[in-house]
């Protein structure tokens, strides 16, 4: 399956439509919660990133992350589907849609409507006609079935609860040898980052694999660039 270009209007209607889901959703989601017999954290996380999403665009971030090394490791070329899970501002969203070009797509997903929103005006802004906007809910990206061929959580996997069942629903989504990129720094959990072997072991659980570690997004502050696959 292959995402059609998404001309301007469609865009904007998609950002409002994600945003109107997300007044129903976060009620859904607080009744989720609150429900008897709700999933209580796996392990300790950090609260969802709400600030400022410029802060993500700072110079010479490409440089210090090697962004086109992560995407060619994780194949990410002209006509290949990607997702963008917890996109924030869009930074890398707009890098892979220049990648995969006009034959390819990228799924932009976030918790945030506010995000989804800013991801929407940034990609109207730089005229990307291959990129669609997810509204998600914390255990589920909700990307449509066998939608894509690489997924990166950039300085996010941190902020998952639940990341077994999470990345167990991801599955659905990811198409024959999809690669699934996780990039993050070591902590606690709760000091927005977790140590590596925690998520290779949650990773292991959830029914994936390791096939690549590497740390050369320290230049970037971030410990390690972890790359999985479906077992």
């Amino acid at each position: 399956m292959r995402f059609f270009p998404l001309n301007r209007s469609s865009i904007v209607c998609g950002s409002i439509l994600c945003f109107c889901m997300a007044m129903d959703g976060g009620s859904a989601m607080v009744q989720a919660q609150n429900a008897p017999g709700a999933q209580t954290a796996e392990r300790p996380t950090s609260t969802p990133y709400s600030g400022d999403l410029s802060i993500f665009d700072y110079p010479d971030r490409d440089k210090k992350l090697q962004i086109e090394k992560v995407m060619d490791l994780l194949g990410v070329t002209p006509g290949k589907n990607v997702a963008d899970l917890g996109a924030g501002s869009g930074w890398f969203t707009v890098r892979a849609a220049r990648r995969v070009g006009p034959t390819g797509a990228v799924i932009a997903e976030d918790i945030s409507p506010l995000a989804i929103e800013a991801v929407g005006k940034r990609v109207l802004k730089e005229d990307l006609q291959n990129v669609r906007t997810v509204l998600g809910v914390p255990d589920d990206p909700r990307l449509p079935p066998g939608s894509v061929d690489a997924v990166l959580l950039l300085k996010m996997y941190h902020e998952i609860a639940h990341p077994v069942p999470m990345m167990k629903t991801l599955q659905a989504a990811l198409r024959p040898g999809a690669r699934v990129g996780i990039i993050d720094r070591n902590g606690n959990g709760t000091n927005h980052g977790v140590n590596h072997d925690v998520v290779e072991r949650e990773m292991a659980q959830a029914g994936y694999k390791l096939t690549g570690t590497y740390d050369f997004t320290k230049g970037d502050g971030e410990d390690y660039f972890l790359i999985f696959q479906v077992r």
